[in-house]
């Protein structure tokens, strides 16, 4: 029996709803593993270490999508969908893995572990790029403002499904039994959406590349995106400048990665209290992102994108100079009978100091994004753009990793004060990123609409 599918792609809201539930199943499984996955293995007794490695690599894939790109292009079908097949393919295999990783223990095989996640969110990564694509075909142009809007939400919603309910669930049953309801959120948008996209067949390929084979394609692509990402980086000022502010981390970070998780745990915040501080700290990002924007458009986006991110370390510091104060200094083993309980104090300024993080982190999130179009190149926007956020995705890697080293060798206290410093090294570099120039190259426009359908 065949399921009646609308055609999501023939009007407006129907293609706003799709890349909104689309973008929810990219959400579901990366708040699953950051959050919810990551709170488990501290509460299991994984040290902050081995979990800063592996929230690092849940975001390798995604600093290395772009090379899924010219595979997304080239291989495809018109029977299946040029676009469908790829979404669908990476969605079904995302419940795969997932079913696949529920009977393993994380914490006797975190290397066997660490790399089914690290399938899975390659899964994610090549799925971002074939429904980025798909959005960049099909949306109107007086669309792609609001459809991104809603797509970022989309994502919103997603982690906080696979982060915030699954550890409210996590209270009511076994911890390995939420794979399924993952898994399942899943499915169901595959089979309700992903199914039902009839998406319009790709046009004929020009004729000198007619006798081309797939793999010549894609060493094409894969070239010509090295080449274009050269030019665009080292074009202009801006470019470059733009490149080393991607790398480095964009003000503090801690409070929004494995520390976070790390610290609920040790502070003897219960699974539904962990999930609460993640639903409302999405919420508030997610408002605090249109208030940023709306700020941005009246100072000025380098000046108001300094402030946000200066303040990133004020809650930062906050809580660093709090658990010094309070001796709180080391990672305690949570399984330890009789471990040592924090003062309630502690526990009030942790909650304030991550909402708070979250709000300033929200503030400076789209002007980010907007300052990185500014210096892009209109006639290589789609490559220059892809690779910025690539950098972004690297940084937040790296960054994770060392934050979980640092905590076991210097403590929480000197590690939160090293991530506030190196935060504020990208303020340097604010002055410099200036507008493009407006030379003949930027006539290209084809470009800066591929930016409107990639951007997330």
């Amino acid at each position: 029996m065949r399921l009646p599918h609308p055609d999501w792609l023939a009007t407006r809201w129907g293609r706003i709803v799709a890349f909104f539930l689309l973008y929810v199943t990219e959400g579901i499984p990366l708040g699953f593993t950051a959050t919810a996955i990551a709170t488990q293995m501290r509460r299991q007794g994984l040290g902050p270490a081995e979990i800063g490695v592996f929230i690092g690599s849940l975001y390798v894939p995604w600093a290395w999508k772009w090379v899924a790109g010219p595979f997304v292009d080239t291989l495809a079908s018109d029977r299946l969908g040029r676009r469908r097949m790829w979404i669908v393919g990476m969605q079904l295999g995302i419940v795969a893995v997932l079913l696949l990783a529920t009977p393993v223990d994380f914490v006797e095989n975190l290397s066997y572990f660490t790399t089914l996640i690290l399938i899975l969110n390659s899964f994610g990564a090549v799925q971002d790029v074939a429904i980025d694509a798909l959005a960049t075909q099909t949306l109107k142009e007086d669309e792609r403002g609001i459809a991104n809007g809603f797509m970022f939400a989309g994502a919103s919603i997603g982690q906080a499904i696979g982060g915030s309910a699954v550890l409210y669930l996590a209270a009511t049953m076994p911890f390995q039994n939420t794979y399924y309801f993952v898994a399942g959120s899943v499915l169901f948008i595959t089979l309700f959406v992903g199914l039902g996209l009839r998406e319009p067949k790709r046009p004929p390929r020009p004729e000198g590349e007619a006798h081309r084979s797939a793999l010549q394609a894609i060493g094409g692509e894969l070239s010509s995106f090295v080449k274009e990402s050269l030019y665009a980086f080292f074009r202009t000022r801006g470019g470059f400048v733009g490149l080393l502010f991607a790398i480095l981390p964009a003000g503090a970070y801690a409070l929004g990665l494995a520390l976070q998780a790390n610290l609920a745990v040790e502070l003897g915040l219960t699974d539904p209290q962990v999930a609460s501080m993640n639903l409302w700290s999405t919420i508030i990002f997610a408002v605090f992102c249109v208030g940023g924007g709306w700020i941005s458009d009246r100072l000025g986006r380098r000046l108001s994108l300094g402030i946000f991110l200066a303040l990133t370390a004020v809650p930062t510091l906050w809580l660093a100079w709090v658990m010094q104060q309070d001796g709180w200094i080391w990672a305690v083993d949570t399984q330890m009978a009789g471990r040592p309980l924090p003062a309630a104090g502690l526990v009030t300024v942790f909650w304030i100091a991550v909402l708070a993080y979250n709000a300033i982190s929200g503030l400076g999130y789209g002007v980010r994004t907007a300052l990185f179009m500014d210096v892009t190149i209109p006639r290589v926007a789609a490559t220059q753009f892809t690779a910025y956020m690539a950098m972004l995705n690297f940084a937040i890697s790296y960054t994770a990793t060392w934050q979980g080293h640092a905590i076991e060798r210097w403590g929480y206290p000197k590690t939160l004060l090293i991530d506030s410093l190196v935060g504020l090294v990208s303020l340097a570099l604010l002055p410099l990123m200036k507008k493009r120039p407006p030379e003949g190259e930027l006539a290209g426009l084809a470009g800066v609409e591929a930016v409107a359908g990639t951007a997330r």
